[in-house]
């Protein structure tokens, strides 16, 4: 005999649709949220905030404190993971914390090559954040925390997207790749369930991917140097040049909100159905930098180009590190082909002095490109690869998860809260004397 059907309401709320109905969720509710100052950290407590009923307290851990002012339900706990769990245990217990906890983990250490170029295979990398990971989750029964439910954020990059063409779409069952190439995640997820399995804790993951997002205390984001870009290209009176060839503008990807990812996640750590799964995270909508890259341009109200095709066109070429790719069916390196690249773009001086001159007339917050390799990087990435990179939804559905925000009103919408932020200037006053 089929199951009974099954009745479930979802909610809408501005650009956010198919949001779960958690009014029925337990309330007096702790959060520890760490890497409180990035992008999905922010984020993360921006969400779990609007329900202070719900969440009734909400430590923020991180080494820095926030530019910005939080909740009075947020308060801040500054923390160094790289210190041993008995020093982190100290500072915890200190703060007496109490109430059905619930931890989502944020905090990440980048490392960079002498370009600050990001190193996602490096060793230190791996080792500094499973030490970072360690220390914490160690800490906690040293000060006599259990938590309820233990998140951790990981990326894309567990499927091998980095390194070429991927499995279309990649699906949480996939095979992982060899510990060689899976490199920092795979490590990290079974840090987490053997601590959690240890501790009869239960758990959650997810993959976002290219998460969308604006927060004061971070340039980490996809968006951010592509804004860059486009208002210094109209300050100079230029177009919006695309980069690439044709195959990376048709190419089709998943991008994740910060904010939809955060709704997400705390579905995740509060719905039974859900305990020891992992989900990918993304807009759960198709999106291309062809159909997009004109409404980019009509936003900032300036001519654009698209990728050139004629035969005597000469692209520069780069193979991706995965030989062959990861999708498993042999083949050589995915190519990428550009004519140019945000990297080299940036290093320009006239670029250069033309954002400082934006920044000065504008009032921006920074008027110095900082971490060139790897902010302008994450567009280089995004933008010139030539291959599909679509994430599977089906299983978060399965659990009962319909969240979808359109990617392109997700990008326009962050890109007035950069404005908002005076991290780039508003591009109707670009030109403006």
């Amino acid at each position: 005999m089929a199951n009974p059907p099954t009745k479930q309401t979802v909610l809408s709320h501005g650009i956010f649709h198919g949001l779960p109905d958690l009014s029925d969720a337990p309330t007096g509710l702790t959060a520890i949220v760490t890497g409180a100052n990035g992008i999905s950290g922010a984020h993360m407590i921006r969400v779990l905030s609007q329900t202070p009923a719900r969440w009734t307290k909400i430590y923020a851990l991180s080494r820095r404190p926030p530019s910005g002012k939080w909740p009075e339900q947020v308060e801040h706990i500054p923390l160094d993971f790289l210190k041993s769990p008995d020093d982190i245990a100290s500072v915890l217990k200190d703060r007496n914390i109490t109430g059905p906890v619930y931890v989502f983990w944020f905090a990440y250490i980048l490392v960079t090559d002498d370009s600050g170029a990001l190193q996602w295979g490096d060793q230190r990398l791996i080792d500094q954040n499973n030490l970072i990971l360690t220390n914490f989750l160690e800490a906690l029964p040293r000060a006599s925390l259990t938590p309820t439910r233990i998140f951790l954020q990981y990326g894309q990059k567990w499927y091998g997207v980095h390194l070429g063409a991927t499995s279309v779409p990649d699906s949480e069952d996939d095979a992982r790749l060899n510990p060689e190439t899976g490199g920092l995640y795979y490590t990290q997820h079974d840090l987490l369930t053997t601590f959690c399995g240890k501790h009869s804790i239960s758990w959650n993951a997810a993959l976002p991917s290219f998460v969308i997002g604006a927060a004061l205390d971070s340039s980490q984001s996809l968006l951010y140097p592509i804004l860059m870009y486009a208002s210094v290209q109209k300050h100079l009176g230029r177009k919006l040049e695309y980069p690439s060839d044709v195959n990376a503008w048709l190419a089709p990807l998943s991008l994740s909100n910060a904010v939809l990812d955060s709704h997400m996640y705390e579905w995740s750590v509060l719905s039974p159905q859900t305990a020891n799964q992992m989900f990918n995270a993304s807009d759960d909508c198709a999106f291309t930098w062809g159909k997009f890259w004109p409404k980019l341009a009509a936003y900032f109200d300036m001519p654009y180009t698209g990728p050139e095709t004629g035969s005597d066109v000469e692209y520069k070429e780069k193979s991706m590190p995965g030989s062959p790719p990861p999708h498993g069916m042999g083949g050589e390196a995915s190519v990428m082909r550009y004519r140019f690249s945000f990297v080299e773009w940036a290093k320009q001086a006239e670029n250069v002095n033309a954002w400082k001159e934006l920044a000065q007339r504008h009032a921006l917050r920074d008027g110095e490109w900082k971490d060139i390799g790897s902010i302008f990087g994450r567009a280089d990435f995004a933008l010139l690869r030539p291959y599909p990179s679509l994430m599977s939804t089906a299983k978060a559905k399965k659990h009962g998860w319909f969240g979808f925000v359109d990617s392109s009103e997700s990008i326009l919408s962050v890109a007035d809260e950069f404005v908002a932020m005076k991290t780039i200037p508003s591009p109707a006053s670009i030109g403006r004397s």
